[in-house]
């Protein structure tokens, strides 16, 4: 049976979408209980076939810092894509309209080849928290989940630094730690991580610590370029035991070039296998 918590996931990208775009929307495809909002000014996606959890909307990164500016009511300065980093946490409420009617919003990346989604964020754990990670030591940009109510989409504005991070054309990776992934990976304690921002993460552990939300963390993705990786109709397995919720390609995708667009075959691949250096497409459909 379909969950009835509904899930709806923004993702921003400004520019050419790349080769692995195609494994992201057919791993997309597998997750038909979670919507995805793509934010691009890639026009070519007319052409594309995608399936009916992926809606485009078409704006450029000039519009999408005057509607920031907005929504927040101060100026906003984003002078480039990678400054979209910073906005991850502020989608809920740039973007509300379009996550109406949703119980759960979220932020994400198109560098991700999603395993099944469901089965690791399931309706108990979305019924008993407030914010769901994918790694159990810090917020992830690539992938977050937030309860669809004021005071999550407005979780953002805890953070004492918040203005000063949105109306600076800076990168502060606002979104995850402020760049100090390490401490967090030593589990230190929120308040023992010393930065020049408070980031999401500091956010959302101290507000969790003092009972105001309930988080969930816990670790679920594979990143790297790991290799021993299968995936099979929506079915993520590292070394053929190991599910995983989905596979971050940030190293990988600077390994490995694809040059045929899966999308405009004429058969739909329902499996394939990455190595630490290419994927291997070798099953296809029924239909082949």
């Amino acid at each position: 049976m379909d969950s009835q918590i509904k899930i709806g996931i923004v993702c921003c990208y400004i520019g050419k979408l790349p080769w692995y775009f195609d494994y992201f929307v057919l791993s997309c495809k597998y997750n038909p209980t979670v919507d995805f909002f793509l934010v691009v000014d890639d026009k070519s996606c007319a052409e594309r076939k995608v399936p009916e959890n992926i809606k485009f909307i078409y704006t450029s990164l000039r519009e999408i810092n005057i509607l920031a500016s907005q929504k927040l009511g101060f100026e906003t300065n984003i002078v480039d894509s990678y400054k979209l980093c910073d906005f991850k946490p502020v989608y809920g409420l740039l973007f509300s309209e379009i996550l109406t009617g949703y119980h759960f919003w979220g932020h994400g990346d198109i560098d991700l080849v999603f395993g099944n989604i469901r089965y690791f964020i399931t309706d108990e754990i979305l019924i008993n928290h407030d914010v769901i990670a994918v790694r159990d030591d810090f917020l992830t940009g690539y992938f977050l989940l937030f309860r669809n109510n004021e005071q999550l989409v407005s979780l953002f504005t805890h953070s004492k630094d918040y203005k000063r991070v949105l109306s600076s054309s800076g990168h502060y990776c606002f979104d995850e730690t402020n760049f100090h992934f390490k401490e967090f990976e030593r589990k230190m304690n929120y308040a023992q991580v010393k930065s020049e921002i408070e980031s999401m993460t500091h956010v959302v552990k101290k507000l969790s610590e003092n009972g105001v939300i309930k988080s969930y963390f816990d670790f679920h993705v594979i990143e790297g370029a790991y290799g021993k990786l299968k995936w099979t109709k929506g079915k993520l397995l590292y070394k053929n035991k190991y599910e995983a919720v989905l596979y971050h390609l940030i190293k990988f995708k600077n390994i490995y070039r694809e040059k045929n667009n899966l999308l405009k075959k004429d058969r739909d691949l329902i499996s394939f296998k990455i190595s630490p250096t290419k994927i291997y497409d070798k099953k296809w459909s029924l239909n082949r």
